[in-house]
Protein backbone atom coordinates (compact mmCIF):
# COMPACT_ATOMS: atom_id res chain seq x y z
CA UNK A 1 0.00 0.00 0.00
CA UNK A 2 1.56 3.07 -1.17
CA UNK A 3 1.42 6.50 1.74
CA UNK A 4 -1.63 8.28 -0.90
CA UNK A 5 -3.60 5.28 -0.30
CA UNK A 6 -2.76 5.14 3.41
CA UNK A 7 -3.83 8.15 4.64
CA UNK A 8 -7.40 8.50 1.86
CA UNK A 9 -9.87 7.97 5.41
CA UNK A 10 -9.87 9.87 8.48
CA UNK A 11 -6.70 8.94 10.90
CA UNK A 12 -6.88 8.31 14.48
CA UNK A 13 -3.89 8.33 16.87
CA UNK A 14 -4.12 8.42 20.53
CA UNK A 15 -1.59 10.35 22.39
CA UNK A 16 0.70 8.10 24.97
CA UNK A 17 3.15 9.19 27.95
CA UNK A 18 6.34 8.91 25.44
CA UNK A 19 4.50 11.18 23.31
CA UNK A 20 3.24 13.74 25.33
CA UNK A 21 4.35 17.72 25.63
CA UNK A 22 5.16 17.52 21.86
CA UNK A 23 4.46 19.87 19.37
CA UNK A 24 1.23 18.30 16.82
CA UNK A 25 3.22 19.37 13.95
CA UNK A 26 6.27 16.87 15.27
CA UNK A 27 3.86 14.46 16.04
CA UNK A 28 2.17 14.33 12.59
CA UNK A 29 5.75 14.72 10.81
CA UNK A 30 6.74 11.03 12.30
CA UNK A 31 3.97 9.17 12.12
CA UNK A 32 2.15 10.53 8.28
CA UNK A 33 4.87 9.05 6.53
CA UNK A 34 5.40 10.06 3.19
CA UNK A 35 2.81 13.57 3.65
CA UNK A 36 4.81 16.48 2.51
CA UNK A 37 5.44 18.89 5.10
CA UNK A 38 3.58 21.74 4.12
CA UNK A 39 0.66 19.73 2.84
CA UNK A 40 0.84 19.06 6.81
CA UNK A 41 0.48 22.71 8.11
CA UNK A 42 -1.88 22.72 5.68
CA UNK A 43 -4.24 20.29 7.01
CA UNK A 44 -3.85 22.19 10.83
CA UNK A 45 -4.78 25.72 9.35
CA UNK A 46 -7.78 24.72 7.52
CA UNK A 47 -8.97 22.50 10.77
CA UNK A 48 -8.42 19.53 9.51
CA UNK A 49 -6.52 18.33 12.06
CA UNK A 50 -8.25 17.98 15.22
CA UNK A 51 -7.31 17.26 19.34
CA UNK A 52 -9.88 16.49 21.02
CA UNK A 53 -12.56 17.52 18.61
CA UNK A 54 -10.96 20.95 18.80
CA UNK A 55 -9.17 22.95 16.17
CA UNK A 56 -5.18 23.31 16.64
CA UNK A 57 -2.55 25.39 15.84
CA UNK A 58 1.25 24.06 14.55
CA UNK A 59 2.71 24.75 18.22
CA UNK A 60 -0.09 23.33 20.04
CA UNK A 61 1.55 21.02 22.96
CA UNK A 62 0.47 17.37 23.50
CA UNK A 63 -0.76 15.75 26.62
CA UNK A 64 -1.16 12.19 28.01
CA UNK A 65 -4.75 10.34 26.45
CA UNK A 66 -5.02 13.30 23.75
CA UNK A 67 -7.28 12.19 20.67
CA UNK A 68 -5.97 13.27 17.53
CA UNK A 69 -8.26 13.15 14.38
CA UNK A 70 -6.88 13.89 10.81
CA UNK A 71 -8.83 14.38 7.97
CA UNK A 72 -8.66 12.16 4.81
CA UNK A 73 -5.88 13.36 2.56
CA UNK A 74 -5.32 13.36 -0.83
CA UNK A 75 -1.92 14.62 -3.00
CA UNK A 76 -0.40 13.51 -5.93
CA UNK A 77 2.67 11.23 -5.16
CA UNK A 78 4.76 8.66 -6.97
CA UNK A 79 4.39 5.28 -5.69
CA UNK A 80 7.92 5.13 -3.90
CA UNK A 81 9.12 2.11 -2.18
CA UNK A 82 11.21 3.39 0.98
CA UNK A 83 14.70 2.50 0.21
CA UNK A 84 16.26 0.55 3.94
CA UNK A 85 18.56 2.49 6.20
CA UNK A 86 21.70 0.76 5.06
CA UNK A 87 24.50 -0.39 7.83
CA UNK A 88 26.99 1.62 6.49
CA UNK A 89 24.54 5.00 6.81
CA UNK A 90 23.36 3.90 10.30
CA UNK A 91 26.71 3.17 11.61
CA UNK A 92 28.45 5.94 10.28
CA UNK A 93 26.18 8.38 12.14
CA UNK A 94 26.97 6.20 15.03
CA UNK A 95 30.71 7.31 14.78
CA UNK A 96 29.49 10.91 14.61
CA UNK A 97 28.16 10.75 17.98
CA UNK A 98 30.01 13.28 19.82
CA UNK A 99 28.54 13.26 23.14
CA UNK A 100 26.08 10.84 24.78
CA UNK A 101 24.67 10.09 28.48
CA UNK A 102 21.40 8.27 29.21
CA UNK A 103 19.45 10.78 28.05
CA UNK A 104 20.49 12.65 25.61
CA UNK A 105 22.50 11.84 22.39
CA UNK A 106 24.65 14.59 20.27
CA UNK A 107 25.17 13.71 16.85
CA UNK A 108 27.34 15.95 14.02
CA UNK A 109 25.16 15.43 11.37
CA UNK A 110 26.79 15.59 8.01
CA UNK A 111 25.53 18.06 5.51
CA UNK A 112 22.82 16.53 3.10
CA UNK A 113 21.43 13.82 5.46
CA UNK A 114 17.37 14.97 6.83
CA UNK A 115 16.91 15.12 10.06
CA UNK A 116 13.92 12.85 9.77
CA UNK A 117 12.15 11.87 6.66
CA UNK A 118 8.96 12.56 4.80
CA UNK A 119 8.59 14.42 1.66
CA UNK A 120 10.16 12.29 -0.88
CA UNK A 121 13.29 11.79 1.81
CA UNK A 122 12.93 7.60 2.11
CA UNK A 123 15.00 8.17 5.74
CA UNK A 124 16.61 10.93 8.07
CA UNK A 125 18.78 10.99 10.54
CA UNK A 126 16.48 9.80 13.64
CA UNK A 127 15.35 6.60 11.46
CA UNK A 128 18.68 6.14 10.59
CA UNK A 129 19.99 6.45 14.29
CA UNK A 130 17.31 4.04 15.30
CA UNK A 131 17.91 1.38 13.14
CA UNK A 132 21.38 1.21 14.60
CA UNK A 133 20.96 1.35 18.03
CA UNK A 134 17.63 -1.00 17.76
CA UNK A 135 15.93 1.42 20.47
CA UNK A 136 12.03 2.54 19.31
CA UNK A 137 12.55 5.31 21.28
CA UNK A 138 14.88 8.31 20.23
CA UNK A 139 13.38 11.61 19.65
CA UNK A 140 14.86 14.77 17.92
CA UNK A 141 14.90 17.78 20.55
CA UNK A 142 15.19 20.37 17.74
CA UNK A 143 16.03 20.61 14.00
CA UNK A 144 18.26 21.64 11.52
CA UNK A 145 18.13 22.07 7.68
CA UNK A 146 19.07 19.12 5.68
CA UNK A 147 22.09 21.23 4.03
CA UNK A 148 23.45 22.40 7.35
CA UNK A 149 26.17 20.16 9.07
CA UNK A 150 26.60 19.86 12.75
CA UNK A 151 25.31 19.52 15.80
CA UNK A 152 21.77 17.51 16.80
CA UNK A 153 20.18 16.74 20.03
CA UNK A 154 18.16 13.90 20.02
CA UNK A 155 16.81 12.47 23.03
CA UNK A 156 16.62 8.58 24.43
CA UNK A 157 14.17 9.78 27.35
CA UNK A 158 11.25 11.25 27.75
CA UNK A 159 12.07 13.30 30.68
CA UNK A 160 15.75 14.56 28.63
CA UNK A 161 13.35 15.54 26.10
CA UNK A 162 11.02 17.78 27.91
CA UNK A 163 13.44 19.21 30.25
CA UNK A 164 16.18 20.39 26.93
CA UNK A 165 12.79 21.41 24.70
CA UNK A 166 11.97 23.73 27.76
CA UNK A 167 15.09 25.15 27.93
CA UNK A 168 15.23 26.04 23.87
CA UNK A 169 11.96 27.69 24.37
CA UNK A 170 13.19 29.74 27.28
CA UNK A 171 16.29 30.85 25.54
CA UNK A 172 18.59 28.62 27.94
CA UNK A 173 20.33 27.06 25.35
CA UNK A 174 23.04 28.69 23.39
CA UNK A 175 23.39 27.62 19.78
CA UNK A 176 26.45 28.69 17.76
CA UNK A 177 26.86 28.42 14.10
CA UNK A 178 29.75 28.87 11.92
CA UNK A 179 28.44 30.92 8.54
CA UNK A 180 30.49 31.67 5.48
CA UNK A 181 29.24 34.79 3.75
CA UNK A 182 29.14 36.54 0.74
CA UNK A 183 30.99 40.31 1.18
CA UNK A 184 32.95 42.08 3.36
CA UNK A 185 30.89 42.38 6.93
CA UNK A 186 31.72 46.17 8.40
CA UNK A 187 30.89 45.82 11.60
CA UNK A 188 33.22 42.74 14.23
CA UNK A 189 29.69 42.60 16.02
CA UNK A 190 26.31 43.23 15.39
CA UNK A 191 23.11 42.19 16.70
CA UNK A 192 20.48 41.93 13.89
CA UNK A 193 17.04 42.35 15.01
CA UNK A 194 14.80 41.56 12.21
CA UNK A 195 11.01 39.97 12.51
CA UNK A 196 10.67 36.69 10.36
CA UNK A 197 7.07 35.80 8.50
CA UNK A 198 7.13 32.38 6.96
CA UNK A 199 4.98 32.34 3.97
CA UNK A 200 4.51 29.50 0.82
CA UNK A 201 5.34 29.53 -2.95
CA UNK A 202 2.75 28.20 -5.09
CA UNK A 203 4.64 24.83 -4.78
CA UNK A 204 3.69 24.39 -1.63
CA UNK A 205 7.34 25.12 -0.24
CA UNK A 206 7.99 27.48 2.83
CA UNK A 207 10.21 30.52 2.46
CA UNK A 208 10.83 33.43 5.24
CA UNK A 209 11.36 37.16 4.72
CA UNK A 210 11.45 39.97 7.05
CA UNK A 211 8.53 41.66 7.59
CA UNK A 212 6.58 43.87 10.27
CA UNK A 213 3.80 41.27 10.67
CA UNK A 214 6.43 38.55 11.27
CA UNK A 215 7.77 37.11 14.51
CA UNK A 216 10.43 39.01 16.69
CA UNK A 217 13.99 37.21 15.61
CA UNK A 218 17.49 38.14 17.01
CA UNK A 219 20.43 37.20 15.74
CA UNK A 220 24.23 37.95 17.29
CA UNK A 221 26.59 38.08 14.24
CA UNK A 222 30.23 38.20 15.05
CA UNK A 223 33.47 38.03 12.54
CA UNK A 224 35.67 35.51 12.56
CA UNK A 225 37.79 36.38 9.60
CA UNK A 226 37.45 38.66 6.69
CA UNK A 227 38.31 38.01 2.98
CA UNK A 228 38.36 39.80 -0.01
CA UNK A 229 35.32 37.68 -1.22
CA UNK A 230 33.62 36.61 2.17
CA UNK A 231 33.26 36.47 5.59
CA UNK A 232 33.58 33.72 8.02
CA UNK A 233 31.48 34.78 10.40
CA UNK A 234 29.80 32.86 13.89
CA UNK A 235 25.86 33.30 14.54
CA UNK A 236 23.90 32.55 17.41
CA UNK A 237 20.29 32.64 17.01
CA UNK A 238 18.62 34.29 20.16
CA UNK A 239 15.10 33.09 19.07
CA UNK A 240 14.56 29.62 16.77
CA UNK A 241 12.63 30.86 13.39
CA UNK A 242 12.90 28.18 10.29
CA UNK A 243 16.21 29.84 8.32
CA UNK A 244 16.42 32.78 10.96
CA UNK A 245 20.57 32.95 10.18
CA UNK A 246 19.97 32.71 6.59
CA UNK A 247 17.37 35.35 5.77
CA UNK A 248 18.83 37.61 8.21
CA UNK A 249 22.50 37.46 6.68
CA UNK A 250 20.69 38.33 3.60
CA UNK A 251 18.64 41.25 5.58
CA UNK A 252 22.16 43.21 5.83
CA UNK A 253 23.67 42.38 2.08
CA UNK A 254 25.75 39.48 3.34
CA UNK A 255 23.65 36.25 2.31
CA UNK A 256 25.03 32.77 3.13
CA UNK A 257 27.55 31.50 0.26
CA UNK A 258 25.80 28.13 -1.37
CA UNK A 259 22.28 29.22 -0.38
CA UNK A 260 19.78 28.13 -3.46
CA UNK A 261 17.20 29.58 -1.60
CA UNK A 262 17.99 33.54 -0.35
CA UNK A 263 20.54 35.60 -2.03
CA UNK A 264 21.58 33.34 -4.97
CA UNK A 265 21.64 36.00 -7.47
CA UNK A 266 23.89 38.60 -5.27
CA UNK A 267 26.99 39.40 -6.90
CA UNK A 268 30.00 36.76 -5.69
CA UNK A 269 33.27 35.83 -6.86
CA UNK A 270 34.92 33.48 -4.23
CA UNK A 271 34.78 29.32 -4.85
CA UNK A 272 31.54 28.07 -5.38
CA UNK A 273 31.06 25.34 -2.69
CA UNK A 274 28.27 22.55 -3.34
CA UNK A 275 26.31 23.10 -0.76
CA UNK A 276 25.01 25.77 2.15
CA UNK A 277 27.79 26.88 4.31
CA UNK A 278 26.31 26.70 7.19
CA UNK A 279 27.39 24.68 10.25
CA UNK A 280 26.00 24.20 13.96
CA UNK A 281 28.92 24.18 15.67
CA UNK A 282 28.48 24.80 19.32
CA UNK A 283 25.89 23.61 22.34
CA UNK A 284 25.91 25.72 25.68
CA UNK A 285 23.50 23.88 27.83
CA UNK A 286 23.12 24.05 31.44
CA UNK A 287 24.57 21.50 33.72
CA UNK A 288 26.08 20.26 30.79
CA UNK A 289 29.75 20.12 29.09
CA UNK A 290 30.60 22.44 26.44
CA UNK A 291 29.58 20.35 23.08
CA UNK A 292 31.09 21.26 20.18
CA UNK A 293 32.12 19.74 16.66
CA UNK A 294 35.08 21.42 14.17
CA UNK A 295 34.37 22.69 10.71
CA UNK A 296 33.71 20.20 8.50
CA UNK A 297 36.34 19.83 5.85
CA UNK A 298 34.28 21.05 2.66
CA UNK A 299 33.86 24.19 4.76
CA UNK A 300 37.42 24.11 5.51
CA UNK A 301 38.24 24.36 2.48
CA UNK A 302 36.44 27.11 1.15
CA UNK A 303 37.82 29.24 3.85
CA UNK A 304 40.95 27.90 2.45
CA UNK A 305 40.46 29.36 -0.74
CA UNK A 306 38.88 32.25 -0.10
CA UNK A 307 41.64 33.01 2.23
CA UNK A 308 44.35 32.47 -0.69
CA UNK A 309 42.39 35.09 -2.76
CA UNK A 310 42.67 37.17 0.44
CA UNK A 311 45.33 39.69 -1.25
CA UNK A 312 44.92 39.04 -5.23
Amino acid sequence: MNSTQQWQSVTWFEVDEHQADQRIDNFLFSRLKGVPKSRIYRLIREGQVRINKKRCKAETKLAIGDQIRVAPIRYEQKDETAAPVSDKVAQGLLDRVVYEDEGLMVVNKPAGIAVHGGSGVAYGLIEALRAATGKKYLELIHRIDRDTSGLVMVSKKRSTLKLLQDLLREHKIQKTYAAVVKGNVALDKQLIDAPLLRYELNNGERRVRVSKEGKPSKTQWNVKERFRHGTLVYASPLSGRTHQIRVHGLSIGHPLIGDDKYGHQTDYRGPAPRRLCLHAMRLEIPNYPLIEAPLPEDMQNIVAQLRAQKDD
